[in-house]
This record gives C-alpha cells, structure tokens and sequence, in this order.
C-alpha cells in the first residue's frame, strides 16, 4: 500500500508542476503581448451587438470615420493652393509674356536686333516655366505624401507605429528645402509686380488719354509712353515711344488687355504660391516636432516593456524554483 500512496502523491505533484508551467508560460505569453503592442494591458476587442456584421452599416460608418481622421487636411490645403497658384503663374505668364514681345515688336522696337537680346531672356524664362511646374507638381505630391505619414504617426505613435531617425531626418530636410523655396517664391512674387507696374503706367496713360474730350489743357500728342526707362530695349531703339494716336492704337487692342490682366493673375498666383509654402513650412515645423517627441515616447515605452519583461521571467523563475522546493 505504502508503494501505491507513494505513486499517487507524485503524481498529484506533477501535475500540479505541470500546471504551474503552463501557468507561467501563459503569463510570459502575455508579457510578449504587452512588450509588442507597447501598452500595459491588452486590447479588448469590441462585441458587435446585435445581428448586426462586421460589414454592415456600423461597420463601414467606423471604417469610414477612422480614413477620414488619417487625411492630413492640413497638408491637403496646402497642395491645392500650391497647385492651383504654380498654375496660374505658369499659364498666365507663359501667355503674358508672349502678348508683351508682340505688344514690344509691333508699336516699340521696329528693328529686330534691338530687342533680340529680351526676345531670347522671355523665351528663357518660358522654358523655366515648364520646369518650375514640373518641379511644383511632383513636389507638392511629395509633400502631401509627407503630411499623411506623419499624421499616422501621430496618430499611431501608441500602438506598433515606429519612427526611425532616417524618417525624422527626412522630415527635417523637407521643412530646410521648403524654407528655401519659400524665401525664392518671395523674389519670383516680386519680380512678377513689375509687369504689372509697366503695365498699369500704361493703361492710366491710357485713361487719361480716353479723358482729354473733358480736359483741353493738354493735347493728345503730349500723353506718351517711352518703354525705353524700363531698361527693357536700349535708348536707340525706334521709336521706343508712343505718343497720341499711337498710343491709342495700342490701348484700343485686346491683346494688351489681356497681357496686363494675364500679368495680375500671374502676380496673384505667385502670392498663392508664397502663401502655400509658408503654409507647408508651419505644417512639416509641427509635424517634426511630433515625431521627435513620438520617438522619446517610444524609446520610453521600450524601455519600460523590457522592464516589464524582466520582472515577470524573474517571477516566473522563483515560481518554478519554489515549486522545485516543494
């Protein structure tokens, strides 16, 4: 009898050992768990009440909620105004500055060579139109692209989302490049006001001109524009003025309505632009900000995990050597 009760009685501790085991080893799983989504406690997983599936109404509505609150609307803003004021620089100024050596040719410089040298510095500047909008097109994607990694990051920076020191050095190299862009697009704005400048001294010229019925102190031969005190052709260009009839003949075409309104439009876009770089700059600032603190959060969730781990196997260890004792 004594061999049997002997039998039974290790028995009973080998199971209880073997339960204990797989306690322990539970309780290790757990920890894994904890240390891979970086939180101290599981995520439960919502019950769907009723009848209702997964891919039902509930389903799409939640889905839906949580795509729209990872589009960076912010960054969004910002393309379509970038876009939409490289466009109208690009176009407009591409059609304006076409109208202007046609304006230049037919009423200011009859001799070719004498505006030659501005012939060749507009179709210059129209070839660096086309790859300033090619440039401005891919960017402004790169850029959107940016903002919606980014704003996952932020979003995420609690679950397995991770940042590396190459993405927060991208991150930084953008926001370098966009304050450079930005600080160009201010002297592009700039340079674009001196058509317009040009253009309006010619058009109150021709208000005035339009007025002389009313006015008969002056005559019309006395009302002239010289373009040659723009510097744009030299001073022995001819006639490099138009005075009275002349004059009128250029304020009567369409063509020089539609350069001078192509060239505020031009103007206005490189504004818009401007304000979509400055706009990208606060937007790429604060989201690099983010993501540097997003990594000192993580680092210290790391570090807290492994802390949690090692607890837990030293735990487990004095378990399994108190159940060796026993």
């Amino acid at each position: 009898m004594k061999p049997a009760m002997e039998t039974a009685a290790e028995e009973t501790t080998e199971q209880s050992q073997e339960k204990k085991v797989n306690s322990s080893s539970q309780e290790m799983e757990i920890g894994r768990y904890h240390w891979m989504y970086g939180s101290s406690r599981p995520q439960q997983v919502p019950t769907m009440s009723g009848s209702m599936s997964p891919l039902g109404a509930g389903g799409c509505f939640e889905c839906c909620i949580k795509c729209l609150g990872g589009v960076p609307y912010a960054s969004l803003v910002a393309t379509i105004l970038c876009f939409s004021g490289v466009a109208l620089f690009c176009g407009c100024g591409h059609v304006a500055l076409t109208g202007t050596v046609s304006i230049l040719e037919q009423h200011f410089s009859s001799n070719a060579s004498d505006h030659a040298l501005l012939t060749e510095v507009i179709q210059l500047m129209q070839y660096v139109i086309y790859g300033i909008a090619s440039f401005f097109f891919l960017y402004g994607i790169i850029l959107l692209a940016e903002g919606f990694y980014t704003t996952s990051a932020v979003k995420e920076m609690h679950s397995e989302f991770k940042t590396t020191a190459c993405g927060r050095c991208i991150s930084g190299m953008f926001v370098f490049l966009t304050y450079i862009l930005g600080v160009a697009w201010l002297g592009v704005f700039g340079f674009s006001a001196v058509p317009v400048f040009m253009f309006y001294n010619i058009w109150s010229s021709c208000e005035v001109l339009k007025g002389l019925p009313t006015n008969y102190t002056t005559t019309a031969e006395q009302i002239c524009v010289d373009i040659r005190q723009y510097g744009i052709i030299p001073w022995n260009a001819l006639p490099g003025k138009a005075c009275g009839s002349a004059l009128g003949n250029i304020c009567s075409t369409n063509e020089f309505y539609m350069s001078y309104h192509l060239f505020i439009v031009a103007c206005a876009g490189a504004g818009a632009t401007v304000i979509a770089l400055i706009h990208f700059l606060m937007i790429l600032a604060s989201n690099w900000a983010y993501l540097k603190d997003a990594s000192k959060t993580q680092a210290y969730q790391d570090i807290k995990a492994k802390e949690e781990q090692e607890l837990q196997d030293i735990q487990s260890r004095s378990k399994e050597q108190l159940n060796s004792y026993t």
